[in-house]
């Protein structure tokens, strides 16, 4: 196995150490990429106000399940979990007792590359692992790489690797948290590691949480979710946007509803039971087992309680997975466009899209039993709230506006 080992403070992780990881991937023919955030950082002090080694690990973790590679990429919190600063050689020395037969590669940075016979113990890290570094040509001097290459080859008979960079992200750590004191830099970030440094005020970003514009509460809803999500809460919105305009519905309600609607999807059940207890959400028997229709409720409540959402779009993303009788215009337009957004494949799915804007209610009361006979067919139990939705949908006058 080929592992590529990519440490750093990451404070904050940006597109650029993406782009690097990917272009490694694929150079060296790794088998593994794993970023390795610093607690403490052996050459340097971390800027006064750096967030800790948690945030900069949950950061990282985010920019990592960006790349969308699960069981290729991943983050490993080794060195924050050890005490004391993070020496390298300690690193690869774990890293080898963990996997004594993988070829390790090092990845860094050019001014780490450049000081690498200045470290400690940089005989033991050379035996344990190749060492690899990215090249900006718009920025770095090849011929400055090339020379530390061969002296590291010499000095320590190192193995040695110079990428050039295809695409290049001129910007640094050091300038990133510059321009994010600016109100800059954001498009050099992948958006949910923005959203995080939004929710947590970080690097000088103050926003008012209950009056987002748009982009930043997209980036804070996907700093909440995975990443292989974000599709589909993207297509959600537009669904959502485009009903909306159909239908005659408020087009920013359905938008930012359809942002938030999924927000805590990924929290464990005892997470779930956690904001059901602080928020007052009354369970019946069925959701007290069933995690996946808790998200609704408590992604409703943080939408409202945190976002300052209104209480009209809080019921559509309550309602969202259930449905209900007697259910709002919001209400059917975020059901369904949840249900039949662009990535959403099915048997019926066509069906169901040319519906939705011929007739909204028929289109909903479609969805409601679909959704009944696949729970049927898979031998899960149907919350009674959906039967009751498709029931009163049942008994609405044909033809009648939504």
């Amino acid at each position: 196995m080929k592992l590529g080992i990519y440490g750093g403070t990451f404070n904050p992780p940006h597109l650029g150490h993406l782009a690097a990881a990917r272009f490694a991937l694929e150079a060296l023919e790794l088998d593994e990429l794993r970023f390795v955030p610093a607690a403490a950082p052996p050459h340097k002090a971390l800027p006064a106000g750096s967030p800790g080694p948690a945030e900069r690990l949950a950061m990282t973790q985010l920019a990592a399940d960006s790349l969308l590679l699960p069981g290729q990429v991943d983050v490993s919190d080794m060195e924050i979990a050890r005490p004391g600063k993070s020496y390298t050689a300690d690193t690869l020395r774990q890293l080898r007792r963990q996997y004594p037969d993988a070829r390790l590669w090092l990845l860094m940075g050019t001014d780490m590359f450049l000081t690498l016979h200045q470290w400690r113990e940089p005989e033991v890290i050379t035996a344990l692992a190749g060492v690899c570094t990215f090249a900006r040509a718009a920025s770095d001097s090849l011929a400055a790489l090339d020379a530390q290459a061969a002296r590291l080859e010499k000095d320590f008979g190192a193995a040695t690797r110079v990428l050039r960079l295809p695409h290049v992200v001129e910007v640094s750590s050091t300038q990133l948290r510059a321009l994010l004191a600016k109100g800059e830099g954001q498009d050099c970030l992948a958006p949910a590691v923005y959203g995080y440094i939004i929710r947590r005020g970080l690097y000088g970003v103050h926003w008012d949480l209950k009056h987002l514009p748009d982009r930043e509460l997209r980036a804070c809803s996907y700093s909440m979710i995975r990443a292989k999500r974000i599709a589909h809460v993207q297509g959600t919105e537009e669904e959502a946007a485009r009903l909306a305009r159909r239908w005659g519905a408020d087009e920013e309600k359905a938008r930012r509803s359809a942002i938030l609607h999924d927000c805590t999807k990924y929290l464990t059940m005892e997470e779930q039971l956690q904001l059901c207890a602080k928020y007052g959400i009354v369970l019946d028997d069925l959701e007290r087992q069933a995690v996946k229709l808790l998200h609704a409720k408590t992604g409703a409540c943080v939408a409202r309680d945190v976002y300052g959402v209104s209480d009209d779009m809080y019921s559509a993303i309550f309602w969202h997975t259930t449905a209900r009788a007697d259910m709002t215009l919001l209400e059917k337009i975020l059901y369904i466009a949840d249900y039949m957004e662009p990535t959403r494949d099915f048997p019926g799915v066509e069906r169901l899209r040319k519906l939705a804007y011929e007739d909204l209610d028929a289109a909903v009361c479609l969805g409601c039993e679909m959704s009944i006979e696949e729970m049927h067919q898979r031998g899960l139990p149907v919350h009674p709230n959906t039967v009751k939705a498709r029931d009163w949908l049942r008994s609405r006058p044909i033809g009648k506006e939504p």
